[in-house]
């Protein structure tokens, strides 16, 4: 006999996952599942034998990351490992059971690695948000190489890769694209990769209310109640190009575009590891003209 209801369940929990998955490579094929598989073969993101971690940090891309990786598992032609990771920055009883509770319904067999981040920067005054972000970094990359892997996946999209190339021109007088992939520097031979690069967030939202799947937010202490808005500058570019694509439906797509098409011939100047360089170096040689 089945108590308290644990038959149902578990009935629940498998039907859960299933449709969770179908839904992936059946309902979205071409919005998820194409897109992931582009972004990684486009970018070379996996190779033979890699283990990767998959960081989960309880978010809906993160999730949603989990389940492509299963998939590409099953279906991809590569021989490579998984290892889904949860680094537990000092989440609440809530949110630790709700990242429990939707790694189980997803059929994700998740390792929690916990560490004391928040107790830590809840006593900073200044620059606590980029303190734990960068520590959470460095516990992250500790803990993989511990695992032994020797690539860390994170949930960056689409979105995300547009409007980091808008918050450094306006916010940095800089311009730097999102990388889909880099080279760590500090651990030796570890690379950080972002499988959901060409993914919309707008597509992972609609696979998310499909499957009624409800994943946290923030879990950080200094966020406030869901009921608010939590501001930031990356809210406000995400709706300013909201705004953007009233009178042009092309912007997000020229966004993506302009980090692809950059005439070093045509900037001021610019910069690399070797050095920078500015136009007037070479423009009496060149002698370019309008």
């Amino acid at each position: 006999m089945w108590k308290n209801g644990a038959k149902f369940d578990r009935i629940t929990d498998m039907k859960t996952w299933s449709e969770a998955e179908r839904s992936i490579v059946k309902t979205y094929r071409k919005e998820l599942w194409a897109r992931f598989v582009r972004g990684i073969s486009e970018y070379d993101m996996i190779q033979e034998h890699d283990v990767i971690a998959c960081c989960i940090s309880g978010g809906k891309d993160r999730m949603l990351m989990a389940k492509l990786f299963q998939e590409l598992k099953r279906h991809g032609k590569l021989d490579f490992d998984v290892k889904y990771i949860v680094m537990d920055p000092g989440y609440n009883e809530a949110n630790l059971k709700r990242i429990q509770d939707n790694a189980k319904k997803l059929e994700i067999p998740i390792e929690i690695h916990q560490t004391n981040i928040f107790n830590y920067v809840t006593t900073l005054e200044k620059n606590p948000c980029f303190i734990c972000a960068r520590m959470r970094r460095g516990h992250l990359y500790r803990i993989a190489k511990e695992c032994g892997c020797n690539k860390i996946a994170l949930g960056h999209h689409f979105d995300d890769a547009i409007e980091t190339i808008l918050i450094g021109m306006f916010y940095a007088g800089q311009y730097q694209a999102m990388m889909p992939k880099l080279h760590s520097d500090n651990f030796e031979g570890m690379e950080l990769i972002r499988p959901m690069y060409l993914i919309h967030e707008q597509d992972i939202i609609r696979w998310c209310n499909h499957n009624d799947l409800h994943f946290i937010r923030c879990a950080c202490k200094f966020t406030k109640d869901d009921e608010e808005e939590h501001f930031s500058k990356r809210k406000e570019i995400k709706q300013l190009i909201q705004e953007l694509k009233k009178t042009n439906p092309y912007i997000e797509k020229n966004l993506y575009r302009s980090s692809q098409n950059v005439n070093i011939s045509q900037v001021i100047s610019y910069f690399d590891d070797d050095g920078k360089y500015h136009f007037l170096d070479h423009y009496d040689k060149e002698k370019k003209h309008e």
